[in-house]
């Protein structure tokens, strides 16, 4: 059977602000894959989800606030 060859070493963690850069990228749609692999790696799935529901929430806000700028004028 084909089972995976378990590396000894620990990939390290990534840190806060390295999950908001790789969320921030992926908002954007532009991303390395080499970027992407090591993302992969090292963030803690957690952290993306929260940065990720944060940026979608600032998203949703900046753009009600724009509407609201732009029909008040």
């Amino acid at each position: 059977m084909n089972q995976p060859v378990q590396d000894n070493q620990a990939q390290p963690q990534a840190s806060f602000l390295r999950t908001v850069r790789a969320v921030a990228w992926s908002f954007v749609g532009i991303r390395k894959g080499s970027e992407y692999r090591k993302d992969l790696a090292s963030v803690n799935p957690f952290h993306v989800i929260a940065v990720g529901l944060a940026g979608a929430a600032l998203l949703v806000l900046a753009l009600v606030a724009l509407v609201n700028w732009v029909v008040a004028r």
